[in-house]
């Protein structure tokens, strides 16, 4: 398995979760479950964000708790698309992009209509064309995981498409593995090959 989690606890004061799944290389998992089972959380704790009180996750039998969040082969989109505000959309983009992502930058800003938008500040953007910056450099960075949390809240029904379909085609020309949660049935009939229902 690429991506092994195993008892792995996560513990509040409140709240308390366990979480045991494996994911095949190359496959996209849907996170499912109710508000507050903890699928942010997990996502997060995978990332390095958040830390559980016991347990393993491993990635190809790399340890990954025991590496700092930027060790980790995770690239991740936060529900709030984490871009930085002083820097231009363009600058936003390349972040952490190899050779390989910047060739494939103009194309991808192209096709969900970020072309016109390059040389804007984040905070000028609407909430749909932050979530499009947000995905694009998410997808077309290196790291061979991908963490997706509601990714497509902000887009109408055509750029949604146009985003799914960009998040499905890079995913698989990659290999890459996608882990994704989202509350739309056709998001995930769209992208995922298998869900994972918490509860």
């Amino acid at each position: 398995m690429a991506l092994s989690v195993d008892q792995l606890n996560i513990v509040y004061p409140d709240w308390r979760r366990s979480y045991s799944f494996t994911v095949k290389q190359g496959e996209r998992l849907a996170i499912k479950g109710p508000s507050g089972i903890g699928k942010s959380t997990l996502l997060l704790c995978l990332a390095g964000f958040v830390a559980p009180k016991s347990g393993t996750v491993r990635w190809h039998d790399r340890d990954l708790l025991a590496l700092e969040p930027n060790q980790r082969p995770i690239s991740m989109l936060f529900q709030e698309d984490n871009l930085f505000e002083h820097l231009s959309v363009e600058r936003n983009l390349k972040l952490g992009l190899t050779q390989t992502g910047l060739k494939q930058l103009e194309s991808a800003v192209s096709r969900l209509g970020i072309g016109e938008q390059l040389a804007k500040l984040p905070g000028q953007l609407s909430g749909g064309q932050r979530q499009r910056v947000g995905l694009i450099r998410t997808l077309l960075r290196p790291e061979p995981l991908v963490i997706l949390d509601e990714p497509f809240a902000e887009l109408d029904s055509e750029t949604r498409t146009l985003a799914l379909e960009f998040s499905r085609e890079q995913t698989e020309a990659e290999g890459k593995t996608l882990l994704l949660i989202t509350h739309q049935d056709e998001d995930i009939a769209a992208l995922a090959t298998r869900t994972l229902h918490l509860s």
